[in-house]
């Protein structure tokens, strides 16, 4: 469906065109939840998006989240409900062969070296033989067949040949890895548009990746409509689309997640948070300390840069303040709006609005009085469940406005809404007596 932001009644498409703005200051209430976007260097796996979740079977990777390749993902995960994750990087398929029988590995890669086949004789019949998978020596197909090419490709290798094949076993050598270009992350984004998600995260260092995966989130958001936020290391992009991480964290077990593997935490808990919960002095899962440190200096220096800074907190690294890059204020967008709690808030209302419209209004609903009075008893009924959950506050329906548009088939809505952030700053005055 169409979407994006407007500047005057003068849209082809049929679609709900939303503009977010500040004013002076500043059905389910919410919808999509906990859904982060992933590219990641592996060393073996499919190069279509996946989804995964903290259960999910990884053996597709040849790995699990105990590996040091699928930190992020694992970091991600401890707050994320959903990761849709996408192998970047390419290589060469691993292989080995043994008389009539030839086994490769599914994908390219370094990891399908860690996997191997046995054929066994059956010890009852001889014109049978079994052919055992195993993934880092632990079995994970087992077939029995007559011929070769009755064997049929698995979760890790396909086989190729003809006839019966002797006892042997075959471990796969020769898969190489390559490192990402710039290329392998536009293809992710370009897979990525066709799913939903919350966040981004992109775990890179390379500046050309990182202005690419701005310019593609910002495109979501200004263009299709789609609200959703990036996350990113070192990349000071003045946008509230973009979360810029300065730092990392120490874990329990002593390694070290630098600010780039940290974006990965930082967007499932982006993603996971809603529009009534700050991350500001949220814990960081599993961490007891931040890497680097920074003085108080530093710390005032980095907020007011827009950076998304870790401190340590009596043994534990906590989110100083849960803010974006946005650091220029104007009438268009005002400081309110480098806050990431509202900003889920208001893209929360924007995803929502043009969903609901999509799916129950746009070519359903007549554009007379009558219609236009349900769609408002619609988005009265949704900010005021905002409100009972304390993502808003003083919402007065008065203030929401339906009325017809310039053209036959247009509807314009204009309502005021107040954010609601969390407690930050205390000043209080103690008088001794």
């Amino acid at each position: 469906m169409a979407g994006g932001n407007f500047t005057s009644q003068n849209k082809v498409r049929p679609g709900a065109y939303v503009n977010i703005r500040a004013n002076g200051g500043t059905g389910t209430a919410e919808g999509l939840s906990g859904v982060v976007a992933l590219p990641l260097a592996i060393s073996y796996g499919p190069k279509e998006i996946k989804e995964v979740t903290a259960v999910s079977n990884l053996d597709d990777y040849a790995s699990d989240l105990g590996q040091a390749e699928l930190l992020v993902l694992k970091e991600t995960l401890k707050r994320a409900s959903k990761v849709l994750l996408g192998r970047v990087g390419s290589g060469a398929k691993a292989s080995a062969s043994s008389d009539a029988l030839t086994v490769n590995a599914l994908y390219e890669g370094a990891g399908g070296n860690k996997i191997s086949v046995v054929v066994k004789a059956d010890p009852n019949d001889d014109t049978v033989f079994h052919v055992l998978t195993y993934l880092n020596g632990i079995e994970k197909d087992t077939q029995s067949v007559k011929d070769i090419k009755d064997l049929v490709a698995n979760k890790l290798v396909s086989f190729a040949g003809e006839g019966k094949p002797a006892v042997a076993t075959l471990t796969l050598e020769n898969g190489t890895s390559t490192d990402p270009i710039a290329a392998d992350y536009l293809d992710f984004f370009a897979k990525a548009q066709l799913f939903d998600f919350n966040t981004l995260a992109l775990p890179v260092s390379d500046e050309t990746v990182k202005l690419a995966g701005v310019n593609f989130i910002k495109r979501l958001r200004d263009e299709e409509g789609r609200k959703c936020q990036i996350v990113v290391a070192g990349y000071a992009a003045d946008s509230e689309a973009v979360i810029n991480v300065k730092n990392g964290v120490i874990l329990a077990d002593g390694s070290i997640v630098d600010a780039v593997k940290a974006t990965g935490w930082v967007a499932g808990a982006t993603a996971a948070a809603g529009v009534a919960q700050s991350l500001t002095y949220s814990a960081y899962d599993g961490a007891i300390d931040v890497s680097p440190r920074y003085v108080d200096s530093d710390i005032v220096a980095a907020l007011r840069a827009g950076e998304f800074v870790f401190t340590e907190k009596r043994g534990t690294a906590v989110v100083e303040q849960d803010i974006n890059s946005l650091v220029t204020y104007g009438s268009e967008k005002s400081k309110a709006f480098s806050k990431n709690r509202v900003i889920r808030v208001l893209d929360d209302i924007a995803n929502n609005t043009k969903k609901t419209f999509e799916d129950f209004y746009i070519g359903k609903v007549n554009n007379n009085v009558d219609g236009r009075e349900l769609f408002k008893a619609d988005r009265i009924a949704y900010f005021g469940a905002l409100q009972d959950q304390g993502a808003i506050e003083a919402f007065d329906p008065e203030e929401l406005n339906i009325e017809a548009g310039i053209e036959k088939d247009a509807v314009v809505m204009n309502v005021a809404v107040q954010p609601v952030d969390a407690m930050e700053k205390l000043y209080a005055t103690v008088v001794v007596r």
